[in-house]
């Protein structure tokens, strides 16, 4: 592995995977060298303690907060296609290729063929939830997959049922929590989810575990003094400090037992200084946040076009209608909020309008978000986009996309948690930002920029993935870098 620039106030670990170091070869050493080390410390923030991955070899728990549309959607998807009767299209970890610079055998392998990935038949699904419903009964009342299909998976999903949850209606009003946990402080209600934990492990006969956060999301809140070091955030939950959200109880009591979390949401979760404290010194994998699925992804596919071929953009405007819990929780305004800061931020960082002010600078980007009952999980958006070409003439695109929320979002909570295990066994921690792929608002290092193209972000997640198994990398255009300095 290569060493980092020490000295650096913005790295805090030693050593750190750098697949995108060589994003670009300008021919000036100095200036490659710099541009190098800003990727380096940009993108990565991780720590490598062993040389090795170590195997997948026994059970994995995969550990859910909120078993609601998306989570009994991938645990119905997972046991439809242990069964045979379905595949997990949407994967990258079970349907994607990664090419490789080999001169001899297969350069473009299946990942789950080179990487040690945990098998599907290997995992084990837990969780908690606000409802006391079991798995079987959340999927039914959510109407995502067909009733024939659940039918032909009833008897392990009615086997799935939910623990009790840390739950506080302040943070989500528009939900009435029936299945809670009570404690006297939210200390107690950490440790109680950490019995829950290693109960759980015992019990399934798990080897690893690894927790995803599929819950609601929580209303806005901001990084605040109980936030800024563990010391203040213990302190904090034994007070019942109010600036402690449900969620963030849930990833402290898995990161003290050394479970990587990843986080589903716009809520900050582990995305405050405390957390990212504890992930270090336990040595803990952590990310997020907002799994990308809907409108988002498509504005990240979109904008690298329009950025590329330098044509302006005047306003984007964005409208969403979504009847399911999520929607639900999403029509309280403090809770839209939060979400709205998540999706805000993609444009402005793809399209920099600091650099291209000609083209970006008067950019006018709206985005809404209405709950309608009669569509369900089946979220429909509808994009109006403003732009100008050669002599500033205009012209519009418009997209209506009529997509269906959780089954683009239950194949990332697999891949997330592939993904999050293979990173504990790799021996790193903090924050994984070779998975923003996968998130709307990427969780990243304090002073850098996150990236949001999910062009260059599948570059970043691919060579993070050669790192790791002593490949060569490979560029944004396929090159390996030897080729490109031959080519050149």
């Amino acid at each position: 592995m290569e060493k980092c620039g020490a000295g650096s106030e913005n790295l805090r670990v030693g050593y750190s995977l750098s697949p995108v170091c060589n994003f670009f070869r300008p021919k000036n050493n100095f200036v490659r060298k710099a541009v190098n080390l800003i990727f380096l410390l940009s993108f990565f923030n991780l720590k490598i303690f062993n040389m090795e991955v170590k195997e997948a070899t026994g059970r994995l728990g995969v550990l859910i907060p909120g078993l609601g549309a998306v989570a009994t959607t991938l645990i119905a998807g997972v046991e439809a296609v242990k069964k045979g009767i379905a595949q997990p299209i949407g994967s990258l970890t079970q349907m994607g290729n990664i090419h490789l610079n080999r001169k001899s055998g297969n350069n473009y392998p299946k990942i789950k063929e080179f990487v040690p990935l945990a098998n599907l038949e290997d995992i084990v699904f837990g969780g908690w939830d606000v409802y006391e419903d079991n798995v079987y009964q959340a999927a039914s009342r959510a109407k995502v997959l067909e009733p024939h299909t659940l039918e032909l998976l009833r008897p392990q999903l009615e086997a799935l049922k939910p623990m009790k949850a840390v739950f506080d209606k302040s943070y989500i009003k528009n939900l009435d929590g029936t299945h809670v946990k009570e404690a006297a402080t939210k200390y107690d209600l950490a440790k109680a989810l950490m019995d829950d934990i290693t109960r759980f492990q015992d019990t399934r006969g798990c080897d690893r575990l690894v927790m995803v956060w599929c819950g609601s999301t929580e209303k806005y809140t901001e990084v605040a003094d109980v936030h800024e070091n563990l010391a203040a955030f213990e302190k904090g939950l034994k007070e019942n400090d109010p600036r402690i959200a449900p969620s963030m109880i849930y990833g402290y009591a898995a990161l003290r037992l050394g479970v990587p979390f990843l986080n589903g949401a716009p809520n900050l979760t582990v995305d405050i200084p405390a957390l990212v404290e504890l992930a270090r010194q336990t040595e803990t994998p952590i990310g997020g946040k907002d799994f990308k699925t809907g409108q988002t992804l498509m504005k990240t596919i979109l904008a690298p076009g329009l950025q590329a071929r330098a044509l302006g953009v005047k306003g984007w405007f964005s409208t969403n209608i979504l009847g399911n819990r999520d929607g639900y929780v999403l029509d309280e305004p403090d809770n839209f909020r939060t979400k709205e800061v998540s999706k805000l931020s993609v444009l402005e960082d793809i399209l920099r309008p600091d650099l291209s002010p000609e083209l970006y600078g008067e950019l006018y980007h709206k985005i809404r978000i209405n709950y309608y009952p009669p569509h369900g999980d089946n979220k429909e958006s509808w994009d109006n986009i403003d732009i100008f070409g050669w002599l500033g003439y205009s012209m519009q695109i418009k997209i209506n996309f009529l997509c269906r929320d959780s089954i683009l979002a239950a194949p990332l909570v697999l891949d997330l948690a592939l993904f999050g295990d293979l990173a504990k066994r790799a021996g790193l921690s903090g924050i994984q930002e070779w998975l923003s792929f996968y998130f709307k608002s990427p969780q990243h290092a304090p002073g850098f920029r996150p990236e949001h193209d999910i062009f260059k972000q599948l570059t970043v997640l691919q060579n993070a993935l050669r790192k790791l198994m002593g490949e060569e990398l490979v560029n944004p255009e396929g090159l390996t870098y030897a080729e490109e300095e031959i080519t050149a």
